[in-house]
């Protein structure tokens, strides 16, 4: 038996789909109302800002910035490398669009609200998981 830590996978559905699998593309997508053009997020079947159905799943630019995180440093499973950094971190598309997420390539306690991110995505069997990395200079 393995002593590395699996992480639990989000169960794909046509709702969620390309938010999970369009880092495969290098993508960060989410859902945008094609009648009124408000981003909705988290996936849901019908746009919070018009009610709208048609929805359809489009790039962002994958930059965001950091708008509250806390550090974990409890190990929840064996093998669980700690600490690490959950975050929300607003994407500059829309205001209040926003996405929880890991901040990674960095000491934990380096992060700090209002830092400059930009999403990388780690791979996970058929899952891409999208983590927010500083801007690269």
């Amino acid at each position: 038996m393995s002593d590395s830590y699996q992480r639990p996978l989000p169960i794909l559905t046509d709702e969620n789909r390309h938010f999970w699998q369009g880092g495969r593309d290098g993508h960060l997508l989410l859902l945008r109302c094609r009648d009124c053009r408000y981003w909705v997020h988290t996936p849901q079947p019908r746009c919070t800002n018009c009610l709208s159905e048609a929805l359809t799943s489009e790039p962002v630019s994958g930059k965001a910035e950091v708008e509250t995180f806390t550090i974990n440093i409890k190990p929840w499973g064996k093998g669980m490398k700690v600490p690490y950094v959950i975050a929300v971190v607003a994407l500059p598309e829309q205001p209040g669009l926003r996405v929880t997420t890991n901040i990674v390539d960095i000491d934990p306690e380096a992060v700090y609200i209002g830092m400059a991110v930009e999403v990388r995505f780690e791979q996970d069997e058929d899952v891409w998981l999208p983590m927010f990395a500083p801007v690269a200079n």
